[in-house]
């Protein structure tokens, strides 16, 4: 249960970013107040009147009426700033933030060395024989 709740979390937190994230437009066409169309991705298609209206004032120049179409376009801008450029980073910044990440990744790597430190090294010397001050033998 609680991986499945992980889960769903994630993926909507996923569609969150991308959806701040993508930019895309609306185009609306609208006849007198009430909205004929719309698209997403292309052009919203125009009604017939529109092109009636032209056609008949291009017969009689006197008759021009003002369209009662009017065409809305909604530019919807994604976010750009999510995740800071590393080149605006100065030298000292970068040589930091590189070295502070090797660092850290280095601690969590396994080290499978099979050498041991103290082959070469003798034992130290004993200034007294701590068995036979105490009198512990081992039979």
């Amino acid at each position: 249960m609680k991986q499945l709740f992980h889960r769903s979390i994630a993926m909507c937190m996923a569609i969150v970013v991308l959806m701040t994230t993508m930019s895309f437009t609306i185009d609306m066409h609208y006849c007198g107040d009430t909205m004929v169309d719309y698209s997403f991705f292309h052009n919203a298609s125009t009604c017939k009147m529109e092109k009636a209206i032209l056609t008949a004032s291009c017969g009689n120049p006197e008759m021009e009426k003002q369209s009662c179409c009017s065409d809305e376009q909604l530019i919807i801008t994604g976010q750009d700033d999510l995740k800071d450029n590393f080149s605006k980073l100065s030298f000292e910044q970068q040589v930091f933030v590189t070295s502070f990440t090797y660092s850290y990744i280095s601690l969590f790597e396994g080290t499978t060395s099979n050498e041991v430190a103290f082959v070469d090294d003798s034992p130290p010397f004993i200034k007294r024989n701590v068995q036979v001050l105490h009198q512990s033998f081992l039979i």
